[in-house]
């Protein structure tokens, strides 16, 4: 009788050897994004974070309330398998969950990692990673921690799917609702860096209606049509810091993250009953991808500010004595805004003008 053949991890699909050196490597990048409150625990089963010191926000909490966001990257990772380019989806993941908890005006602490895997590939996981710290380093918080699962036939050769989660902290009499916001009160747009991480299965929709190339050099763009389309999320952090700074925490009334849904479903979510937004379309120009879009898959402009961002990342509304300072600021971070709308009496929803 033959002697049956030992099983092993390996002949599952997993690899202890690829793991281990994933993890040296990993752990190299992340202490880069370590603060004064991180507290090391050599190969430990969690993260510890310490509360006492000031970071980015500069400041100490007398009743402090900690708000947490998860979010992943969506379609767009399918762009990033087609284009062998992973640097970029990792900055999206981040800037997913740290704007959305910036609106509250919470100040990031940390952010933790979740890579799923059918198998694990340094050449592809390394440059994801390297990109989750690049972005917790704009958003000026730890990289605490993470999980990297390697699934056999779970995943198609090559893909991955990444989620993160994160922690802040605000001070309780100073967490920012929209309930202060009232007619009269001004909206304050601050540029994207493109299209971030949203609409991009109706982006991939129209690539493929449109049968495009994604390394098709687009002259408007003046890059490839994939290098684009993976231009990573801007993170908001220092420029809200900057817009919270001085009077700005008094004047700030509202902040919305211009996510999925675009205009039309986030700036509702900080207003008040009786208040709607009135934005002037013609305030800004949006970037050229926009106009390209709509025109290569005939969209409506109402849908495409239902679907994108049309230029504008984040929202401030503000009183409009302080507007000007508080867009000084932020232009001082590197980010430019534009007066963009106002606040009116009416039912709760942006108007388009």
């Amino acid at each position: 009788m033959a002697k049956k053949k030992s099983l092993t991890y390996a002949d599952a699909g997993v690899h202890f050897a690829t793991h281990n050196k994933l993890v040296t490597e990993i752990f190299k990048r992340v202490r880069s994004t370590y603060g004064p409150r991180v507290m090391e625990v050599d190969d430990g089963f969690a993260g510890l974070f310490s509360l006492e010191n000031k970071s980015i926000f500069a400041r100490n909490y007398r009743q402090p309330v900690l708000a947490a966001c998860t979010d992943g990257v969506g379609t767009k990772l399918k762009l990033a398998f087609a284009m062998k380019k992973h640097d970029t989806v990792g900055i999206d993941c981040v800037a997913m969950s740290i704007n959305d908890m910036l609106c509250l005006g919470a100040e990031p602490l940390f952010f933790l990692d979740y890579i799923a895997t059918g198998k694990k590939d340094l050449r592809v996981l390394l440059p994801l990673v390297a990109g989750v710290v690049e972005g917790c380093k704009q958003s000026g918080c730890a990289l605490l921690g993470g999980e990297t699962a390697e699934m056999p036939g779970f995943y198609p050769a090559g893909e991955y799917d990444i989620a993160g989660f994160a922690v802040g902290v605000a001070d309780r009499s100073r967490i920012i609702k929209g309930e202060a916001i009232q007619p009269g009160d001004v909206i304050l747009g601050l540029e994207s860096s493109g299209l971030h991480s949203n609409g991009y299965s109706l982006v991939r929709k129209i690539v493929d209606t449109a049968r495009l190339s994604l390394k098709r050099r687009i002259p408007e763009l003046g890059k490839q049509l994939g290098e684009e389309l993976l231009t990573p999320t801007r993170i908001y952090a220092r420029a809200i810091a900057a817009a919270l700074g001085g009077k700005g925490r008094q004047a700030v009334r509202g902040i919305a993250n211009i996510t999925g849904g675009g205009m039309m479903e986030n700036i509702p979510r900080v207003l008040p009953a009786k208040c709607q937004a009135v934005i002037d379309t013609h305030a800004w120009q949006p970037p050229p991808i926009f106009g390209l879009l709509q025109k290569w898959g005939n969209v409506p402009t109402k849908e495409m500010f239902h679907v994108f961002n049309m230029g504008i990342g984040m929202t401030v509304v503000a009183s409009p004595r302080q507007i000007d300072a508080i867009g000084d600021r932020i232009e001082a971070q590197g980010v430019r805004t534009k007066v963009i709308g106002e606040i009116r009496q009416g039912p709760r929803k942006v108007v388009l003008k």
